[in-house]
């Protein structure tokens, strides 16, 4: 761990610069209480995620994490990687690039405020062209902390959110029509017809591992010949996943619900439990069953176990498919900031990139865009 070169208010506050893989890893228990210090926490900021973001992706980039210590407790973090490319140039980008959504610069509970700006003051010492920092709440800390003007912030996912709060008695009783409770005991009577039905939900290392192996040849199986850019079935996703859900199952994090039909497994949904909200990660079913809906099913079950467990909000962290439009309570945008160029290169990339998110925004938002989307064949339900 390095000076970054000037010292960060308070007095007794100093600000380090971590660039090595063996200085975060020494950070692991520190980090993760500031991360539950967050007004909106996100366990893809949990230390074990991120170590393993980086142990699998950033090999072609720099660690550039910045951390404010009184003594020896960490009182603030600013999680950064230096070295992408982005449109020819060199980019600074979050820790944990666009699987760590909800980012952003992390203070200790009744922190002082100039310790947050000391720790963004820093984001300009990277050395790149400019930033670009995809996953942002709109009220970010260190939006707020910068200079006004210095990031474009960029709505990018329209962020649903579900309150859990009245359990799920409450949730059945003002989202679930009638309808919709008769065609669930419906569809679960067909597929008893078909054989034994069972559910299963793994949440500690070891029981997580058989079942994460039967959601990524499923995840195969619902996106075959369709562009899914998750990478959550590709070989460096499922080894970065492999490893990250391990050590998120040994906080007791990671949640894996399985749905299986003779043994076989047709559906799963993967979450994170973290703080009392739901975090999806990714969901998919086998398209040969797709009548049932057992994808549906298997989300549904992964809820009323959450809540069951006390959580009270759901964050489904993503453009909101209809299904999700009709369950949820509100909107919370996921956004993306660009700026802070240091070159005139960086300049010109910030310039093209933000005209370019902007038209894309507008044509999706477009009646035409919305008229043409609604003729595309839809891949089958489930």
């Amino acid at each position: 761990m390095t000076e970054a070169g000037r010292a960060g208010p308070p007095s007794s506050t100093r600000i380090e610069s971590v660039s090595s893989e063996v200085e975060f890893a020494n950070l692991a228990g520190r980090w993760d209480e500031l991360v539950r210090a967050m007004p909106r926490p996100s366990p893809f900021l949990l230390h074990g995620w991120l170590h393993e973001w980086w142990r699998h992706y950033g090999a072609r980039r720099s660690l550039a994490v910045y951390v404010a210590l009184r003594g020896d407790r960490l009182v603030g973090a600013l999680p950064l990687c230096r070295g992408g490319r982005r449109l020819g140039v060199r980019v600074t980008q979050f820790l944990g690039g666009t699987a760590a959504p909800l980012a952003d610069l992390m203070v200790a509970a009744g922190e002082d405020p100039s310790t947050a700006a000391g720790l963004a003051d820093r984001i300009g010492s990277t050395g790149d062209d400019f930033v670009d920092l995809y996953g942002m709440r709109g009220d970010s800390r260190l939006t707020a902390a910068l200079p006004s003007g210095s990031l474009h912030l960029l709505e990018r996912l329209d962020g649903p959110i579900l309150d859990l709060s009245d359990g799920w008695e409450g949730f059945e009783r003002t989202r679930l029509s009638h309808k919709a409770r008769r065609d669930r005991a419906r569809r679960r009577r067909q597929l008893e017809e078909l054989g034994a039905v069972e559910v299963s939900i793994a949440r500690t290392p070891e029981a997580i591992e058989a079942p994460l192996e039967d959601a990524f040849r499923l995840h195969a199986v619902r996106w075959r010949g369709r562009h899914e850019g998750s990478e959550f079935a590709t070989p460096v996703g499922k080894a970065f996943r492999r490893a990250a859900l391990r050590r998120l199952a040994a906080q007791d994090v990671a949640r894996l619900v399985t749905l299986r039909l003779d043994g076989r497994p047709i559906a799963f949904s993967l979450h994170l439990l973290f703080e009392r909200t739901v975090y999806g990660v990714a969901m998919a079913f086998d398209p040969a069953f797709a009548r049932y809906s057992p994808g549906t099913e298997t989300f549904l079950w992964a809820l009323e176990s959450a809540a069951d467990e006390g959580a009270e909000r759901v964050e489904f962290l993503g453009d909101a498919a209809p299904y999700q439009r009709r369950l949820a309570d509100r909107l919370d945008p996921v956004h993306e900031g660009i700026g802070l160029p240091s070159t005139l290169r960086g300049r010109a990339a910030v310039e093209t990139l933000v005209a370019g998110i902007r038209a894309r925004r507008r044509i999706k938002r477009s009646g035409t865009a919305r008229r043409l989307y609604g003729r595309v064949p839809r891949p089958a339900r489930g």
